[in-house]
């Protein structure tokens, strides 16, 4: 898919503050509302759908089949589609698209679009749906996806006439790179698709309900500067605004200006380089120690794309209790949702980033930037009392961490990494050289267990000169693990790497250190049932396995070796094996734990 400019100077996040025009009025001879959507989805600089027919989309596909311009991989399920759409969106920024027939096909889209809605991923869906006559009717795989995904789409259309359908695309993919990205939806019924209709190329997008995003006021950017400028204890919390704004040169670059610490979350890994001196690692409740540490004793949190979720926060009520908070967001109704703001900011955050640069640089020209010493000689106190470390088995067995480290340093920082959910995602987030912005997908709102697979698919397809490794978890793996036929038919050589602890490993954990060791409905399987290798062999693909240290490197350098045909590695793990550190939901981050029963000393540590 080609990148569509639609006007903006900093990004996705910026896209929309006038009206996009295409030219001049096009009409021409009557088509099919099948030949008209194949059309305007070329015109919008669609290369790749991921999609599924059936009866009430088939239409489509008869034109479709005839496009060199589109081409449309065949998923095994509806939400593998949404997923895929999502990790090309998530890789480059721009949009992904899929397809699906209506009733069940739709539904199936729902998860994944759900998924991309709390993740802010500019996912555009098409479904089928009954005729026109036969809506609200119950009629045979009806079902009113408009209304079902009205609280997960940014917006959505049902198209009623195939005239309106040229309109109704571009104002899709306008929609979804606009402001702050997400999903949308367009549903078109049957006989829409089969009704004939001259080609509207429309010549403008104008939609008046749809506000352009302000550019970041000069008096609030000021306001920040002053109160970083004065502030002993200041934290940068960089979240995933900052990734989809395409502002990660502009991030480093203040932080080197500034000498601000920055803590970066879940969905902004790689925002920063991970290895930066500057960086304490991610917030929250598997965040580390110096990251959380720092958030709690700052007197100022500077977020920049970040919405202080739950996740990062804890008890909202003793999160930060000390600090001024400014907040800097695309979105006006995030800033002081969830947390009183001192100092608000609505604004892109690449440019939000700029103008403080100007700022800050002004200020200096009258007094020089002083850094905070002592701040950080007490956050080195943190680092070094605290690392992120672990212990492997002195059986020569695998520790899932060490697997996960591993593959980031054969791989490299210029890899892709998409994880699942769960125990693995942590450990990838904490192991991963994540250096570079849009290298580490993941499911950070939703929490969708079956992300990894599909969405590393859609990476790949989009980056195809890049090693994609989807680092997933045995019972993530088993609920789209079908995505690997479409892998197979179409030559798409991802690398999935199963950590394998033989059960649902982030909720055992729960039930380990909240349920008295009660474990129920957490065992998926025995060790090799499902037989994950093999599993790979029967997808079309190739099977390998590693439960000895000794074969680690051997085992990585054999998948990446493969490059003609997906790799599955089902690597057997300890089961008991936790995440640490760790905060309870819902508790403050002052109770972080860095085993089951220790905790940081925070008067000894600095």
């Amino acid at each position: 898919m080609e990148r569509r400019d639609t006007g903006g100077p900093t990004g996705p996040a910026a896209r929309a503050r006038t009206p996009h025009t295409y030219g001049e009025d096009d009409v021409t001879e009557a088509m099919t509302g099948a030949r008209i959507l194949v059309r305007a989805l070329e015109e919008a600089g669609v290369e790749i759908l991921f999609g599924m027919p059936g009866g009430n989309i088939l239409p489509a596909y008869d034109p479709l089949m005839d496009s060199t311009r589109l081409r449309h991989l065949l998923v095994r399920h509806e939400q593998d589609a949404g997923h895929a759409a999502a990790g090309y969106a998530s890789a480059t920024g721009r949009p992904g698209v899929c397809l699906a027939t209506s009733g069940p096909g739709a539904t199936n889209l729902v998860t994944a679009l759900a998924d991309a809605a709390m993740d802010s991923v500019p996912v555009v869906a098409v479904t089928g749906q009954a005729a026109r006559h036969l809506l609200g009717t119950d009629s045979f795989q009806e079902a009113d996806i408009c209304g079902i995904t009205r609280s997960i789409t940014k917006h959505n259309w049902l198209v009623r006439t195939a005239r309106d359908i040229p309109r109704t695309i571009a104002e899709a993919f306008h929609v979804a790179t606009t402001g702050r990205p997400g999903p949308v939806l367009v549903d078109i019924p049957k006989d829409v698709l089969q009704e004939r209709a001259p080609y509207a190329r429309p010549e403008r997008i104008d939609l008046p309900g749809l506000k352009p995003t302000p550019r970041p006021h000069p008096q609030s950017l000021r306001q920040a500067a002053e109160a970083l400028r004065t502030a002993q204890r200041p934290v940068l919390y960089a979240g995933g605004g900052v990734v989809k704004a395409e502002a990660a040169a502009e991030l480093t670059h203040f932080v080197e200006l500034t000498g601000v610490p920055v803590v970066t979350t879940l969905m902004a890994r790689g925002a920063f380089p991970a290895s930066h001196r500057r960086h304490l690692g991610m917030p929250g409740m598997h965040g580390t120690v110096p990251a959380v540490a720092a958030l709690q004793h700052a007197d100022l949190v500077l977020a920049v794309g970040a919405r202080f979720d739950d996740r990062v926060t804890g008890d909202p009520t003793t999160f930060a209790r000390h600090a001024k908070i400014v907040q800097a967001d695309i979105d006006p109704a995030e800033i002081g949702k969830n947390r009183r703001v001192d100092i608000p900011i609505v604004g892109d955050a690449r440019e939000v980033l700029t103008g403080l640069i100007d700022t800050v640089r002004r200020l200096a020209e009258r007094t020089p930037w002083a850094p905070a010493t002592r701040w950080w000689d007490t956050i080195e106190a943190w680092r070094d009392a605290h690392p992120m470390a672990y212990e492997t088995p002195g059986d020569g067995s695998l520790a899932p961490q060490q697997v996960i480290e591993r593959i980031g340093q054969l791989a490299g920082p210029d890899a892709v990494y998409v994880s699942g959910v769960g125990q693995h995602q942590m450990w990838a987030s904490h192991y991963l050289p994540l250096e570079r912005p849009r290298s580490f997908l993941n499911s950070g709102g939703a929490g969708t267990m079956g992300y990894a697979l599909p969405a590393a698919m859609g990476a790949k397809l989009a980056r195809p000169d890049a090693t994609v490794w989807a680092v997933d978890g045995d019972g993530c793996f088993q609920m789209t693990c079908r995505t690997l036929a479409t892998c197979a038919v179409e030559g798409i050589p991802v690398k999935v790497a199963v950590i394998n602890n033989a059960g649902l490993g982030m909720v055992r954990q729960l039930q380990s250190l909240f349920f008295d060791d009660r474990h129920f409905g957490t065992d998926c399987a025995t060790r090799h049932l499902p037989d994950f290798a093999a599993m790979g062999e029967a997808y079309g693909g190739v099977g390998l396995r590693c439960d000895r240290a000794a074969d680690l490197d051997t085992t990585i350098h054999r998948a990446m070796e493969i490059d003609d045909a997906p790799v599955v590695v089902d690597f057997v793990v300890n089961q008991q094996e936790m995440v640490w550190p760790m905060i309870a939901a819902g508790a403050s981050n002052d109770d972080i734990r860095v085993a089951r029963s220790t905790a940081p000393l925070w008067d000894t540590a600095g």
